[in-house]
């Protein structure tokens, strides 16, 4: 009896272990896959993604620009999906201004868009009051400085969010042991505009588009032992999902670089 246990057990153990060895194996072995599973892997949000706008030379005159809390949403309603149904979540943050501001404020590491806050406007405006207040009562006639007003407005959004552009995987089964790979796409585009304060027009456009990738890799052993009396069946996984807010905040660096670039052309502003 005890000869027996002890033999399920090894033999679970080896196939348990070999599985692992080879899920790992199989993924190292295969260039493309390794390729699609590595730039799912998630990246800090405390940085810049994109270096190219991090290191671009600083701005000779920083061009002052503006960006409210309603300019720059979320457009496509979007809900979490569970491969199933659609949740109550939203898909995309609801704060995407936030990435917005953080892209144009270090472009350049900060030396190359001034920009002046009106998300919190209103409640700027009640404590400069307060700044008035207090110094009226007290005597005091030192002036408040005035707030620095922009040429430029920033709007725009997230525009579209398309699921399962692109599926695909591959798998076999031999002798009860099997395999499966399996990947899928999805897309997030941003517009976004800058527009002229003193006239109105529309001075740059761009459209960007990111892929989110999903990668799942699976193994599953299905054996008879004990001269076909018992069964074993093991089954391992694991999916590597990319962050849609780093995808999100992807492609809106990539928009605020063209913004960046396509000013220079067109003379609006000049490197130092």
């Amino acid at each position: 009896m005890q000869r027996g246990m002890l033999r399920k057990l090894l033999c679970l153990s080896v196939l348990f272990l070999g599985s692992c060895a080879n899920l790992r194996h199989s993924t190292l072995l295969d260039e493309e896959w390794s390729t699609i599973y590595s730039q799912t892997r998630e990246s800090s949000l405390l940085e810049l993604q994109s270096e190219e706008l991090k290191n671009l030379p600083p701005a000779y005159i920083k061009p002052i620009i503006a960006i409210y809390p309603n300019s720059f949403q979320d457009l496509t309603g979007q809900r979490k999906s569970n491969s199933s149904f659609a949740l109550f979540s939203s898909a995309i943050t609801q704060a995407p201004d936030a990435f917005l501001i953080r892209a144009f404020k270090h472009a350049a590491n900060g030396e190359f868009f001034k920009v002046v806050e009106r998300v919190g406007l209103e409640n700027l405006t009640k404590e400069r009051q307060i700044i008035r207040t207090t110094r009226q009562d007290f005597e005091d006639d030192t002036k408040l400085s005035p707030l620095t007003f922009a040429g430029l407005l920033v709007q725009g959004g997230v525009v579209a969010y398309d699921t399962n552009l692109k599926t695909g995987g591959n798998g076999a089964r031999y002798l009860g042991v099997g395999a499966s790979r399996q990947y899928r796409e999805d897309t997030v585009t941003v517009s976004l505009r800058l527009i002229s304060v003193s006239t109105g027009e529309v001075l740059m456009e761009v459209l960007t588009s990111k892929t989110i990738l999903s990668v799942g890799l699976s193994q599953d052993v299905f054996k008879f032992i004990e001269m076909g009396t018992e069964l074993i069946e093991i089954e391992l996984g694991v999916a590597q999902n990319e962050s849609v807010s780093i995808a999100l905040q992807k492609a809106i660096e990539t928009s605020v670089l063209e913004i960046a670039k396509l000013g220079i052309d067109r003379g609006y502003w000049k490197y130092e």
